[in-house]
C-alpha cells in the first residue's frame, strides 16, 4: 500500500509540474492542446488562426521577426504573450504598438457566491449581441469567432445581453476565465461576480484548473481576488501593428 500511495504522489507531482509549465506559456500550450484545430505555425512560432483569436506564443525569440512578418498577411493586429521574453521583429513589415503589463492568476480556493441571476448558456444565436457588448465596454481586443474557444455565460435584463463572461485558452489542464463585461447601465449590481463564480465552477466540473488574465493595477484584481484566486506571474502582452 505505501508503494501505491508513493506512486500516486509522483503522478500528482507530475501533473503539477506540467501544469506550471503550461502557466508560463498558455497560448503556446492552448495551440498544441484543445486548440490546435485553430492553430496556425511559421517555423515553430504559434498563432491563433486570426478568425478565432490574434495570439501568438513562442519560445524562440530569434524566430519571432520572420513568423511576425508572415502572419501579419493575414491580420493587421495582433498579439504575442509572453512572460518574461521579449519578441524580435521586422521594423519593416510591423511595428510595437504598446506593451501591455499584464499579470495571471489561477484560482486557489473559490469562495462561495450567492447567485441572484438567472445565468444563460449563450449559444450562436448571440454572437453579435455578445461582440457589441464586449468591443463597447473593452474595444480591440476580441474576434466576432473569439466565442468559438469556449464555453459563454450571460445575464439578460428586459431581453438585453447585460453582462457575460466567457472560457477562452484552454489545455487539458487548464481553462481562462475570459471576456469578462458588463453594460454601464447595469454595474455594481454584482453581475460579473456572480457570473465569474458560475463559469469557474464549470470549469472545475471539467476538472480543470481555472485561470485568468488582466492588467495590472485594474481595479477588478480585488474582485477575484476576494472569489478565491491569487496572482501568480506577471504576462506581458505585446501588440503590433502591420505596417
Amino acid at each position: 500500500m505505501a508503494f501505491a500511495y508513493s506512486g500516486f504522489l509522483n503522478i500528482q507531482f507530475i501533473i503539477m509540474i506540467d501544469l506550471d509549465q503550461q502557466l508560463k506559456n498558455p497560448v503556446w500550450y492552448a495551440l498544441k492542446e484543445t486548440h490546435k484545430k485553430f492553430a496556425i505555425e511559421f517555423d515553430g512560432v504559434q498563432f491563433y488562426d486570426p478568425e478565432i483569436c490574434t495570439f501568438g506564443a513562442f519560445f524562440e525569440e530569434e524566430k519571432t521577426a520572420k513568423a511576425s512578418s508572415e502572419y501579419s498577411k493575414k491580420c493587421d493586429k495582433f498579439f504575442f504573450v509572453s512572460e518574461d521574453q521579449t519578441p524580435l521583429i521586422d521594423n519593416n513589415k510591423v511595428r510595437l504598438e504598446k506593451k501591455i503589463d499584464g499579470c495571471q492568476m489561477v484560482l486557489n480556493t473559490l469562495t462561495d457566491v450567492l447567485i441572484t441571476e438567472q445565468i444563460v448558456l449563450l449559444d450562436e444565436t448571440h454572437l453579435d449581441e455578445i461582440y457589441d457588448l464586449i468591443w463597447m465596454v473593452m474595444p480591440g481586443f476580441y474576434q466576432k469567432r473569439t466565442f468559438n474557444m469556449g464555453k459563454y455565460f450571460g445575464v439578460f435584463k428586459d431581453g438585453k445581453l447585460v453582462s457575460i463572461a466567457g472560457q477562452r485558452m484552454q489545455t487539458n489542464l487548464f481553462i481562462e476565465v475570459s471576456a469578462v463585461v458588463t453594460h454601464p447601465n447595469y454595474t455594481r449590481k454584482g453581475l460579473s461576480k456572480q457570473l465569474i463564480s458560475h463559469v469557474t465552477k464549470d470549469i472545475l466540473k471539467e476538472n480543470k484548473t481555472p485561470i485568468l488574465h488582466t492588467n495590472k493595477g485594474n481595479l477588478a484584481i480585488s474582485i477575484y481576488e476576494k472569489l478565491g484566486y491569487k496572482l501568480t506571474r506577471d504576462m506581458n502582452w505585446w501588440l503590433y501593428n502591420k505596417k
